[in-house]
């Protein structure tokens, strides 16, 4: 397994170096945004740890690059702002989670195994086949999602998400359930990476005007039904 770290502190990036692969790692560095979009030009690692304040080329700005260009490398922030607005921003930029500085080594390595298990390709498993729900489909092979005819483009936590829902179809599933299902961590209640998430798969899955699917069960989570519950 392959991680990409990316921090303009030389302590912090050789720490999180030494730690990763002493847990079994292959690790690669860089030093700033543009350090490492260089780098992923001809790298495909399995994971990338990305810091936000950089000079040169923040971690934001860099994850907006990946993701106009199509990598969609499973990307974990670190920042050392914690505010429920910080947490939007990185989730929106295009990254897969967020963790506040100063973090828990043993909680950043669950949550890179999360992440990692989620960019797995479900085609490489046994008992691959198509998954779907009224116009909705998900081929887990292909990783194709084809709506009324329309394909479209999610990125692996979205993917992740629709493809639970849709293993779950028209059972009410909580929020605590989700987060620790799709992002594999007992995330603190108040994370709001799941409604950020929701949001995009409503977005994505109704930019045709399509009916809504994803249907939120006010104080309890979500549901995948064809009328709102």
């Amino acid at each position: 397994m392959h991680i990409l770290v990316v921090d303009d502190d030389q302590a912090v990036r050789d720490s999180l170096a030494r730690s990763l692969q002493y847990s079994g790692y292959e690790v690669t560095t860089a030093n700033d945004g543009v350090d490492a979009l260089a780098r992923l030009s001809s790298l495909r690692p399995d994971a990338v740890i990305m810091d936000v304040m950089m000079p040169r080329l923040d971690g934001l700005e860099t994850t907006r690059s990946l993701r106009a260009s199509g990598n969609d490398v499973p990307i974990l922030v670190l920042t050392a702002r914690d505010a429920v607005g910080d947490r939007v921003d990185g989730l929106d930029a295009g990254a897969d989670d967020y963790m506040a500085k100063p973090f828990s080594l043993e909680e950043l390595m669950a949550r890179l195994r999360a992440l990692t298990r989620r960019g797995r390709p479900a085609g490489d498993e046994p008992g691959s086949e198509v998954l779907g729900f009224a116009d909705l489909t998900l081929d887990l092979q292909t990783r194709e999602v084809i709506r009324a005819g329309r394909r479209i483009s999610l990125t692996r936590t979205e993917f992740a998400l629709l493809q639970t829902f849709l293993e779950n179809p028209r059972r009410v599933l909580e929020r605590s359930w989700l987060l620790n299902e799709v992002w594999g961590f007992d995330f603190p209640t108040t994370a709001n990476s799941l409604e950020v998430y929701i949001g995009y798969l409503r977005r994505k899955t109704e930019g045709e005007g399509e009916a809504r699917l994803i249907h939120t069960v006010r104080g309890i989570g979500y549901v995948l039904r064809e009328t709102p519950p």
